[in-house]
């Protein structure tokens, strides 16, 4: 059972390195299987498709995403650091899987029924964290929509990854030091951005 784990872990870390490299329609199953040393057989063995070894790398980065939002919607988490640890949390895990969010809205075109079920196994539930969110965001005097909150924090991190080809190549001339460098430093000018809008919102009447 522990060699089979260790195999899965092995073909996982072989995609998802080709699934970067290459996207989801460049990658090839003989190219994972010689990635992670194994023959194509054994790979079809524990995972019959591209599609089904991607969802299965889709899963475990959902379940990720889960555990850690579990953690920051906790009690007694400022909403500073439910800002960062939001902003952290995504940075992280889409520079290390780029072909991530260009696949969910791909896959929200031609089988969206796929990403609800990956959302769904990983026990994601937004209502279960708006509801507590919103409670908090009244408490401390923001009268904004939790909704709006998470929407507006997650577009200013995943906008500059998914358009990274066109920002790498354009606004930083090829240099991809440079992009990443960048992005990295937004896990800050995000978070202050936030923070600083956020107080705007104490000024404002509750909206219906």
């Amino acid at each position: 059972m522990e060699k089979e784990l260790l195999t899965e872990e092995k073909i996982a870390e072989a995609a998802r390195e080709v699934f970067i490299e290459k996207g989801m329609n460049g990658a090839r199953m003989q190219e994972i299987a010689d990635k992670a040393g194994i023959n194509k057989s054994l790979l079809h063995y524990y995972f019959r498709t591209k599609e089904k070894l991607f969802a299965f790398i889709f899963s475990k980065l959902i379940h990720r995403i889960g555990d850690r939002l579990e953690n920051l919607m906790q009690e007694g988490v400022s909403i500073e650091d439910k800002v960062k640890g939001y902003v952290e949390l995504y940075i992280d895990i889409l520079l290390k899987n780029p072909f991530l969010p260009n696949f969910i809205l791909n896959e929200v075109t031609r089988n969206p029924d796929a990403i609800f079920e990956g959302f769904a196994a990983a026990k994601i539930n937004p209502q279960k964290f708006f509801a507590p969110l919103e409670n908090q965001l009244k408490a401390e005097g923001y009268n904004i929509d939790p909704r709006d909150f998470v929407i507006n924090i997650l577009s200013m991190v995943i906008f500059p990854l998914a358009g990274r080809p066109i920002l790498e190549h354009i606004v930083f001339n090829g240099d991809k030091k440079a992009y990443k460098d960048y992005i990295l430093s937004r896990k800050k000018s995000i978070v202050e951005f936030v923070m600083f809008a956020l107080e705007g919102y104490k000024k404002l009447e509750v909206r219906d």
